[in-house]
């Protein structure tokens, strides 16, 4: 759908996501700029990025010579 469009048509499109669990692609220009997904897709896509850090933890766990206080790291990033 256009901006346009999805201005113009707001509330139909919010239910069509909301209900009928639709997903919809928002185009400016003839590019895709924006998706509208229902809630639950949202959670999944969290979940997933969650358990992507989660083993990007790990994985720079392991190879660390050394463990590294953390008090220090939250110097370091300015906390």
């Amino acid at each position: 759908m256009s901006v346009t469009e999805v201005r113009d048509q707001l509330s139909e499109t919010i239910n069509r996501v909301a209900y009928q669990g639709e997903r919809v692609v928002v185009r400016r220009s003839g590019k895709e700029v924006v998706a509208l997904i229902p809630v639950v897709d949202l959670a999944l896509l969290e979940e997933l990025e969650d358990r992507i850090d989660i083993e990007d933890a790990r994985k720079a766990l392991a190879e660390s010579d050394k463990p590294v206080p953390y008090a220090e790291v939250r110097k370091e990033l300015g906390l």
